[in-house]
């Protein structure tokens, strides 16, 4: 393998990392334009239920298009847990999500949900999706990076420390009003048990989808058709709600704002686009490997907040960071070593398929009969053909003798 080709297979390896880390990306501006969105007095319920039927208008003339030929029929299990699918990592998750981050603020809801890699990681042990295996380096390892990486985010809740001016863009796209006043209603201790209640809640909803997602990818690996049956889903699921907690058709009302944007970003690009790469990952890394780069969205969070919401950045965030960097990286080690050690394994199960390959490629039994029976008849037509000829000799023999009587009896008479 020449030196290109070897650049190719690492860049192929590195494939769902990178999707990852643009997935990460996505959803940190979702975040932005949440802030955005609430600030300007959208509804949190309302903006969910839009987001996923915008992803159901976006991706499923994406579906029919694109997997037209190879998709078959869901069966009923396909649609049970694409409806599964929606409720757990759709409606459910960000209903809870956003509430949390009503009662409490936006710190702490982004931090409450770097729990996701840990109750991934126990939900994916007990449904043996994932193997712990604490006897061996890459389990250990796989363990510690999730610690840090939980560690790291609840560093950037609880520790601040100094100011740090890396730079100043004096760009804030946030309104001066009803900030303070929302600010104001999260010193409720009351607000905030209730909303790390629901944080935690949303965490395991999450979580749930990872496990349900990866069973949906085994027996129906059609992405674009299984994230339109989860985002229909969902889509359903987040209107009812909605219309049932809120009555004011005022609310529902799309101009060209902050709330169509918002929607239409939320919708299309992240419930459309990024889940359908979370599938493809789920499918190839398994749930663990996706779960674990979720500590990756706080941090690009802090970033943009500072950038276009002039948020200043301070010593806690930038060691936070370090730590969940570090332990990302110490998963994706620990996971890649399991990886490697299964494709060293891969020949040994496939030594019997040059005898699998010698049935397939041998003549029909069909054929073998025919065969036999042109053979059985060929020679049966000979044995006749013999028994004819001998029988012409013995008809020959006996006419001959006939012939050499009467010449002798011709002889004695004479």
């Amino acid at each position: 393998m020449g030196f290109k080709g070897q650049i190719a297979e690492a860049l192929h390896g590195l494939k769902p990392a990178i999707f990852m880390v643009i997935v990460q990306i996505a959803f940190a501006g979702v975040n932005i334009f949440y802030k955005l969105a609430a600030n300007d007095g959208m509804s949190l319920r309302i903006i969910v239920a839009y987001r996923f039927i915008f992803a159901t208008a976006f991706i499923l003339p994406l579906a029919l298009f694109l997997e037209r030929k190879m998709r078959p029929k869901p069966s009923w299990k396909v649609v049970f847990q694409s409806f599964l699918c929606g409720l757990f990592g759709g409606s459910m998750a960000q209903n809870l999500y956003l509430e949390s981050l009503s009662l409490t603020s936006v710190t702490f809801a982004s931090a409450m949900s770097n729990l996701v890699p840990a109750i991934t990681f126990i939900l994916a042990v007990s449904f043996r999706l994932e193997k712990a295996n604490l006897g061996k380096m890459s389990g250990k390892v796989k363990v510690i990076g999730s610690s840090m990486g939980i560690g790291g985010a609840m560093l950037l809740t609880l520790y601040k420390g100094v100011e740090i001016n890396i730079w100043n863009t004096h760009v804030n796209l946030l309104h001066p009003n009803s900030h303070n006043s929302a600010a104001s209603n999260h010193s409720h201790s009351a607000d905030r048990i209730i909303g790390a209640l629901m944080a935690i809640g949303s965490c395991f909803s999450y979580a749930i989808w990872l496990i349900v997602q990866a069973k949906v990818t085994e027996i129906y690996p059609y992405y674009y058709s299984s994230t339109a049956l989860m985002s229909s889903m969902g889509a359903i699921q987040a209107t009812v709600f909605a219309l049932a907690m809120d009555r004011d058709w005022n609310g529902w009302r799309l101009g060209w704002n902050i709330r169509l944007l918002t929607v239409a970003y939320s919708g299309i690009v992240a419930s459309g686009l990024m889940v359908t790469l979370m599938a493809w990952c789920v499918h190839m890394r398994g749930p663990l490997f996706v779960s674990v780069f979720n500590p990756l969205l706080l941090v690009l969070v802090a970033i943009a907040s500072s950038l276009v919401l002039n948020e200043n950045l301070h010593l806690g965030s930038i060691l936070a960071a370090g730590f969940i960097v570090l332990g990302l990286y110490l998963v994706l080690w620990g996971k890649s070593k399991e990886m490697k050690k299964k494709n060293q394994l891969a020949p040994s199960e496939n030594l019997d398929e040059p005898d699998s390959i010698s049935i397939v490629i041998t003549t029909p039994p069909t054929d073998n009969n025919k065969h036999h029976a042109k053979k059985d008849n060929n020679d049966s037509t000979n044995d006749d053909n013999n028994n004819k000829n001998d029988n012409n000799i013995h008809s020959n023999d006996d006419h001959n003798n006939i012939s050499r009587n009467i010449t002798d009896d011709q002889t004695t008479q004479n």
